[in-house]
């Protein structure tokens, strides 16, 4: 009786993700190719969301443009207005007074705790924790409730003008809310940590999981707490300040593990940060107007050309914008956090388990919208 010897191989296979899927956190698809449980290859495809943002605000005039703004990145719209506002006051040289700087910034950190909030939810959703997204969602409300009373949208703020913003806070309704937000946060907070920070399932499936060296980081154009956890030192808000975020002390959050739980971890004190500049510039909001007294009804910016940058939750968040004298933008082009976060995603899932996929694209916190405009 003949023995047959057979050669034993795997062949690859490809798993398609999305693009209507839980773990793609928006209209997004990933054709994995797959060599049993490691992945051999990610191909993404995006546009799923395209509509043409830029060349929309170039057939549009400045102010009417500033209400689509929010959702380029709709869940941290006030940096899209801020982008938006500062290339016009660039424009015309236009100083903005101190209130309105310190209302923008008040707000632009109450719209980064929430987008945070919304990350460490699902995150911890996407691994399985049921409780971490409930809580996220309780603790947002407060802080939606006084986006809401101010600008009058939970979303699509559109509160900011060029020159200052639309109108004064609301200061007694406002100022009763933000006590108890300032009194109550750093509690919330420190549930965060104790609820998931340490617990053995959800680290074993973040620590050590896509790991993203700093000179990496820094050749795929990474920007924002993916940056910063990779070991690289860089906040807009420190290193090229603006509006007056010279005024307040602060921290920038740096990790040197570059992996997903120095990415989990980072935002969770980056929330903490933000509430220390809120309650700065609580404490020490200042008197006066929040509209400079020489913004123009018409907005016509003389001709030329500016380049703003603004740190939102995802990172830095660019804008050029060119004027030919005209009330509508001659050029404006985008360069968004979320496109260059995601363009690492194909290197990071190289011979990575299928399993860590999630925690890894989560991770990134790229919002669809801003990635594909």
């Amino acid at each position: 009786m003949s023995t047959e010897t057979r050669e034993l191989r795997t062949e690859e296979f490809k798993v398609n993700i999305g693009p209507q899927h839980p773990s793609t956190h928006g209209v997004f698809r990933m054709v994995n190719t797959m060599d049993g449980e490691r992945i051999v290859a990610c191909e993404p495809h995006i546009g799923f969301l395209h509509r043409s943002m830029e060349k929309m605000a170039e057939n549009r005039q400045y102010i009417s443009y500033l209400m689509m703004t929010d959702r380029i990145d709709y869940l941290s719209g006030l940096f899209c207005n801020e982008a938006h506002c500062r290339a016009i006051e660039e424009l015309y040289e236009l100083e903005v007074t101190k209130r309105a700087q310190y209302i923008r910034v008040m707000l632009m950190e109450l719209n980064r705790i929430a987008s945070h909030s919304i990350f460490w939810g699902i995150f911890a959703l996407d691994l399985g924790a049921i409780t971490p997204f409930l809580w996220a969602f309780r603790e947002r409300e407060v802080v939606m409730d006084l986006l809401e009373m101010t600008t009058g949208q939970r979303i699509t703020f559109s509160y900011f003008r060029p020159g200052g913003v639309a109108e004064d806070l609301p200061v007694e309704d406002f100022l009763r809310r933000a006590k108890f937000f300032v009194k109550d946060f750093p509690y919330r907070v420190a549930d965060y940590h104790r609820l998931l920070d340490k617990n053995e399932i959800f680290v074993h499936r973040t620590k050590g999981v896509g790991v993203i060296p700093a000179d990496m980081a820094v050749n795929y154009g990474l920007t924002g707490p993916n940056l910063r956890c990779s070991g690289v030192d860089f906040d807009l808000r420190k290193d090229r300040p603006y509006e007056c975020y010279e005024d307040f002390d602060f921290d920038v959050i740096t990790y040197e593990e570059g992996d997903c739980y120095a990415r989990y971890m980072a935002r969770i004190y980056e929330m903490e940060e933000s509430y220390r500049i809120f309650k700065q510039a609580l404490e020490g909001l200042p008197e006066g107007d929040v509209k400079s007294p020489d913004t123009p009804k018409k907005i016509k910016p003389p001709a030329g050309e500016v380049y703003v940058r603004v740190e939102s939750p995802r990172g830095d968040y660019g804008l050029y914008m060119e004027s030919d004298g005209s009330d509508k933008p001659y050029r404006y082009k985008l360069r968004t956090p979320s496109f260059s976060n995601l363009c690492i995603l194909p290197k990071l899932l190289e011979n990575a388990y299928l399993a860590d996929m999630v925690p890894i694209f989560g991770s990134l916190d790229v919002i669809l919208p801003d990635v594909d405009r």
